[in-house]
């Protein structure tokens, strides 16, 4: 493995710590570009973990020019094709961002007091900090397909391309919590190393303008 697929594994790892799901009332499917977080949905809700599910999304850095439909749309069209039926879930189709995801789910489901949240493993910490803030006092839990870096990214972004968004998902635990829009979150000495090696190496495309 090279060295910048092994600073990468490390952001991968820490991104994608904690996953989990249990029995509560919702499942609320983060949009992306991995139609894979939505088959998972499906076999969870196949599986009896919720008895339905949200679908959440309109488009984001990827999907504005993967689709001319939103995400919510396009898994709802993908649900339905392995016989999820639609009584079974609930189109959201405004959110562009984890906030808005959870800030939406929040408003359609306001009685909800258990709930898992799929999304992409790398992922997973960055919905899990912005829970606190945009639902508080919800039970919640973050999960994910199980998949393997670098082996089965997703072709839609490839490697490279994932490497730049989780460079840009660690910026963003660094930034969020002093803008109020997650939780603060301690950064390993080996996570902060990696993630600046990516950055010198060029991996700076999802960065948020403007901060260092």
């Amino acid at each position: 493995m090279t060295l910048t697929l092994q600073h990468a594994s490390v952001l991968w790892k820490f991104l994608g710590a904690g996953r989990q799901h249990s029995a509560c009332e919702l499942i609320v499917v983060c949009g992306s570009y991995d139609l894979r977080v939505c088959d998972y949905a499906c076999q969870l809700l196949k599986d009896g973990v919720a008895p339905h599910l949200l679908f959440t999304g309109n488009t984001g850095n990827w999907t504005r020019h993967l689709w001319e439909r939103t995400e919510a749309d396009i898994f709802a069209q993908r649900a339905l094709a392995q016989g999820v039926t639609a009584q079974q879930f609930t189109l959201e189709t405004r959110a562009t961002n984890f906030a808005e995801n959870i800030a939406f789910a929040r408003a359609m489901f306001p009685d909800v007091r258990r709930a898992t949240f799929l999304t992409k493993p790398n992922s997973i910490r960055r919905v899990a900090l912005t829970l606190p803030v945009q639902w508080p006092g919800l039970e919640a839990w973050v999960d994910a397909p199980s998949l393997r870096f670098p082996d089965e990214v997703s072709n839609l972004i490839g490697v490279l391309g994932l490497i730049d968004e989780m460079v840009g998902d660690v910026h963003r635990i660094m930034v969020y919590p002093s803008l109020g829009f997650q939780v603060e979150q301690a950064i390993p000495e080996e996570v902060q190393v990696a993630w600046r090696y990516l950055v010198e190496q060029g991996f700076d495309h999802h960065l948020i303008k403007g901060r260092s």
